[in-house]
């Protein structure tokens, strides 16, 4: 028995390594990819041991620093406080919704999960957002859209709260004279943590990544969050590379369009990949208990 139950353990073993490669390969792939000569690539292929190195398309971006980090600025700040913006949002509509004694507490969950299924799409999206609030050219522009909240994100809170803070611990707080206000913010809120922290990192990747509100809302160049940069300055590597002739430079017609491309998926995900092993605990065990039951 105890020999049978080895051999589980060593097959389960070899499937999880086969998968963290699986996952963890790309990224490899990714990262060697921006160090090769761009025509290793084009001649030879992707490989993760490329017959030229080069640094040529870091180069490049070294060179356009400047606008990089001032992307960088916006992007965290855009982050930062869009993601604690949203998780009070969402955190002070999923608690009460968690209440089984807060009146209409059903219909106003099935208009929360309404909103995962029908949206009012981008035409009337873009309408209220320019005329309606304004907020075309501003960092509102790039807060405020992701700042409503995500039904889905409301939902596994509210799952969270009613399935892992006693209801005893809720009385006993309300016995001692708490408010609603006091119990949310001394006794709800720490004990959320785990689910805190994974709807943080779902909204603070979207902030993160988001390239459309900057590409919509946005056409000051000082308000361009990273992706929007680092987008920009991939589509004139591609215009230039593309409508190169015989009268170009050299130097023009081998810019590293392939590796730079890498190059910047690397400097896009690099920040995610440093702060994630921070959040994975909370991460794993807030979407266990948010999910599973409810």
């Amino acid at each position: 028995m105890e020999q049978e139950n080895r051999i589980w353990q060593w097959a389960a073993h070899g499937v999880l390594i086969l998968l963290s490669l699986a996952c963890t390969l790309p990224f490899v792939l990714l990262i060697m990819a921006s160090l090769t000569d761009e025509t290793a690539i084009v001649t030879e292929g992707y490989s993760f041991f490329p017959s030229d190195f080069s640094l040529s398309a870091y180069t490049y971006l070294w060179q356009q620093s400047g606008q990089i980090f001032h992307a960088y600025g916006v992007t965290v700040l855009v982050t930062v406080v869009g993601t604690a913006a949203s998780l009070i949002m969402t955190s002070l509509l999923a608690y009460p919704l968690s209440r089984r004694d807060m009146p209409g507490g059903g219909t106003l969950s099935f208009m929360v999960f309404f909103t995962l299924l029908f949206n009012g799409g981008l035409v009337p999206t873009y309408m209220v957002y320019t005329q309606l609030i304004d907020i075309q050219d501003t960092l509102l522009a790039l807060l405020i859209p992701w700042l409503l909240m995500n039904g889905f994100n409301v939902l596994l809170m509210r799952t969270f709260f009613a399935t892992t803070i006693p209801a005893a611990v809720l009385e006993s707080a309300s016995i001692d004279g708490a408010g609603e206000y006091r119990t949310y913010w001394t006794i709800v809120l720490p004990l959320s943590l785990p689910i805190m922290a994974t709807v943080g990192m779902f909204q603070g990747l979207a902030y993160w990544n988001d390239w459309n509100n900057g590409l919509v809302f946005v056409h000051n160049p000082d308000l361009f969050s990273l992706q929007n940069v680092l987008n920009r300055i991939m589509n004139d590597i591609q215009y230039l590379t593309t409508n190169s002739n015989s009268n170009t430079s050299g130097a023009l017609a081998q810019l590293p369009s392939e590796t730079f491309r890498m190059a910047i998926a690397v400097i896009g995900v690099l920040p995610v990949l440093v702060v994630y092993p921070f959040f994975q605990k909370y991460f794993v065990k807030g979407m266990t208990i948010g999910a599973v039951k409810g």
